[in-house]
């Protein structure tokens, strides 16, 4: 018989764990737009080209595209709130940089670590997953997601107003005071998971994966200034395509890659990813044209006259409207499941940038066009997680996420270089300044809904499922997602936790610690008593169980394979069982 005790319990969420993630993931996505408003001044506000100018908003895209899935199996492999910090600190280092820089080069270094931040977002669903019960996984997941976009629209008007009244810095100074914030929030609010994946940082993965994507994102994102059929553009993407192929054949060849290229092969993780680009070009879209439309002076013909703020204030109802979507979609997905509520998402996306076509002569018109947005982005953003978290390991939530997050910028990137092209394109000559043209506003809204045809097509292609069985409703947190995994599987253990007169103890915190000391897998038992955990293979194990009310227990047991139930007794003292 061998007697183990288990150390502190796990900690559970907080009631402020949410919001205070929430606020992290805000925080960071404001980095994206926080320039915006002073695009236009770059130039001279550092002493360089126009040309120049543009890498001190390319550095922070390329470097946030790298960060995503890096930061995720990070998370994944040293705990998530551990690197959700490191995250934030960068972003922190590089925004006091930059506040104190008037020079191009420590600027661009800045907004490179800014960029960094962006792991934050899939850092904390996965906190999320491992941690909060299952009635309030729905829409947390939802507001986490959406903090990419809420961030982004809620920047826009804050930004303008301190960019028209203050110097330029200040919004820096304003970024590393607001990450602060969120690291010391988190440390005082949010616990580390337990959850851990197996196995070690695939090193080469990362810096293949990394020069894959500069590669890749690079032309894109300055393929308008070289010209898309110049040397270095098509260079450089024959140049991506190449190492991104080694990259994945030398990624199926080790044993604990970075990126779990079979896992991301499926079906469901597939078609989600893929949509995920599609929904990433739509949101963009009407960042870039609303703002122009408004402030454009109304000699055009077509302009709305608004000052900076009065144009990010109309635009703000994008972020908010998301975010108040949030708790719809847990709804809607409770009962339907996420993939029909991304179809609906995509639906209303649709129906907005249609509908946009001809809200386009008043600034309140631009209001409900970017509500009517803000809602369908909403709700599609805040099905990806689930989609995705119901297909992959729950020791591989941070990085599919990462991943997951990563096709949204690619996504936005391949936005912001089309509608840029189209906008230049269709653009009329006034007195040697490129002025944006209805027709160029027009075609780009037609952009962002083919792009919502497709990703309604990849939509209706995702596998059904019941919603019954459905990732908010059954894998909520680490515990969960493995009973949710276990279920009718041989390679583990399984059985029922018993209190003193042989009643079934639901919510008992079921423990497989290995022979090494190292936490195996975790459940919670169900309302019947019920468990499942699986293992890695055969071999001596400790099953340790605790629940309120009850002292803790501990049995070792040894898996064979053969599936026999262990029934965990809590009124016992401990006592050897095979397994």
């Amino acid at each position: 018989m061998t007697h183990t005790t288990t150390g502190e319990p796990t900690r559970s969420a907080r009631g402020t764990t949410v919001p205070v993630l929430a606020f992290a993931g805000i925080v960071v996505a404001v980095m994206q737009t926080l320039l915006v408003p002073v695009i236009k001044d770059l130039p001279r506000l550092l002493d360089t080209t126009p040309g120049n100018a543009t890498w001190v908003l390319t550095s922070t895209l390329l470097s946030g595209a790298v960060a995503t899935p890096i930061m995720g199996r990070l998370g994944d492999l040293y705990g998530k709130r551990r690197m959700l910090v490191l995250s934030l600190a960068v972003m922190v280092a590089g925004a006091l940089l930059s506040a104190f820089s008037d020079a191009l080069v420590p600027m661009i270094a800045g907004r490179t670590l800014q960029g960094f931040a962006m792991g934050a977002i899939p850092l904390g669903i996965g906190l999320m997953r491992d941690m909060l019960p299952r009635e309030r996984l729905g829409s947390a997941m939802a507001l986490m997601s959406s903090s990419i976009g809420v961030g982004g629209g809620l920047a826009l008007p804050a930004a303008a107003l301190v960019a028209q009244h203050a110097d330029w810095h200040a919004l820096f100074y304003g970024a590393a005071g607001l990450g602060v914030l969120a690291i010391a929030l988190t440390l005082l609010v949010v616990p580390e998971s337990p959850l851990r994946a197996r196995g070690t940082f695939d090193l080469p993965g990362a810096l293949g994966l990394s020069a894959g994507l500069v590669l890749f994102l690079l032309p894109i994102t300055k393929g308008g200034d070289w010209g898309w059929s110049s040397p270095p553009t098509l260079g450089l993407f024959a140049a991506a395509a190449v190492v991104l192929l080694l990259w994945g054949l030398m990624e199926l060849r080790v044993k604990a890659p970075l990126v779990d290229l079979r896992t991301t092969a499926r079906r469901e993780v597939l078609l989600t990813n893929l949509a995920s680009i599609m929904v990433g070009v739509s949101f963009y879209v009407v960042s870039l044209v609303l703002p122009q439309l408004l402030q454009l002076p109304s000699a055009t013909g077509y302009g709305l006259g608004q000052s900076m703020v009065v144009a990010g204030l109309c635009v703000a109802p994008l972020g908010l409207t998301m975010m108040f979507t949030a708790p719809v979609y847990s709804r809607l997905s409770a009962r339907y499941g996420p993939r029909t509520t991304l179809i609906v998402g995509l639906l209303v996306i649709g129906v907005g940038y249609g509908g946009g076509l001809g809200l386009m002569s008043a600034a309140w018109q631009t209001v409900v066009t970017s509500v009517l947005l803000g809602a369908g982005i909403g709700l599609a953003y805040s099905s990806l997680p689930a989609l995705i978290i119901g297909a992959v390991p729950a020791s591989e939530t941070g990085a599919a996420n990462g991943l997951n997050t990563l096709m949204r910028s690619i996504g936005t990137s391949v936005s912001s270089a089309v509608i840029g092209m189209v906008l230049a394109d269709t653009a009329d000559d006034a007195g040697g300044v490129a002025v944006p043209t209805m027709h160029g506003f027009r075609i780009s809204f037609l952009i962002a809904t083919g792009a919502v045809a497709v990703g309604l097509v990849l939509a209706f292609f995702l596998p059904r499922r019941r919603p019954s069985a459905t990732t908010q409703l059954r894998a909520s947190s680490e515990e969960d997602a493995n009973l949710a995994r276990a279920e009718g599987v041989l390679h583990g253990f399984r059985g029922r936790v018993l209190a003193a007169d042989g009643t079934p103890v639901a919510r008992a915190k079921v423990t497989v610690i290995d022979r090494h000391g190292r936490q195996a897998g975790a459940a919670l038992s169900a309302a019947d008593g019920g468990y499942a955990v699986p293992v890695p293979g055969a071999g001596p194990y400790v099953l340790a169980a605790r629940a309120a009310g009850h002292g803790p227990l501990a049995h070792s047991a040894t898996h064979a394979g053969d599936g026999r139930p262990v029934d965990l007794d809590l009124s016992l003292p401990g006592e050897t069982v095979p397994a």
